[in-house]
């Protein structure tokens, strides 16, 4: 039996999960984002938002990530369960060969049985994971989805130069004046226009 395999794509599964929420949750912000909602800098302005700040205040974000956190308990309770009563199926099976309880025959027979189901119970879980990372995937399109719907009527009326998402690895601004941070004003838009969206729901 490959139980450890098992077990290990059920652990692999659940740290795709863990690591997608982390990703969004524990970055630090490497510019100060002093701006107030109510602050602007002049039209024709090049702006930036801090991406990773941005969306662990955007409350559709953390609505959906909250979502699918529950989904992945409700994911990893279930592998675990299933999990459990194969290894138990497996315990009690190898018993009954060392005890001598059951023929050659129905042992062959059950170990077929047992390594069928193994390979069923990895599929389950490779079926869900793949569920999961289309899941996260979607929440990632809708969060950008809005964001960039949310921009394009913010700055019709901002009318800056350029925005620039200043999070993350590809990041190239090393220092900027903290008055060009618009993340806050932002962040405040698209969470007053989520809420009233959500309302309508």
């Amino acid at each position: 039996m490959k139980k450890a395999s098992l077990i290990t794509n059920v652990v692999l599964a659940i740290a795709v999960i863990v690591l997608f929420v982390l990703h969004f949750t524990s970055k630090s912000n490497s510019l100060k984002n002093n701006s107030e909602p109510g602050s602007a800098p002049a039209a024709g302005s090049v702006v930036y938002i801090q991406m990773d700040s941005l969306v662990n205040q955007y409350d559709m974000f953390n609505d959906l990530k909250s979502e699918l956190e529950s989904k992945a308990q409700v994911m990893q309770d279930d592998l675990n369960k299933k999990g459990m009563a194969f290894e138990r199926d497996v315990k009690d099976f190898r018993e009954k060969v060392q005890k001598g309880l059951i023929t050659r025959a129905q042992a062959e027979a059950q170990d077929a049985q047992l390594q069928n189901r193994e390979r069923e119970l990895q599929n389950y879980s490779q079926q869900r994971q793949m569920e999961m990372n289309e899941e996260q995937a979607v929440l990632i399109r809708k969060v950008m989805d809005a964001l960039d719907k949310y921009l394009v009527k913010f700055n019709a009326d901002k009318k800056y130069s350029m925005i620039i998402n200043t999070s993350g690895t590809l990041n190239t601004v090393l220092q900027a004046d903290s008055t060009l941070n618009i993340t806050n004003m932002v962040v405040a838009g698209l969470n007053d226009e989520y809420v009233a969206t959500k309302g309508k729901k």
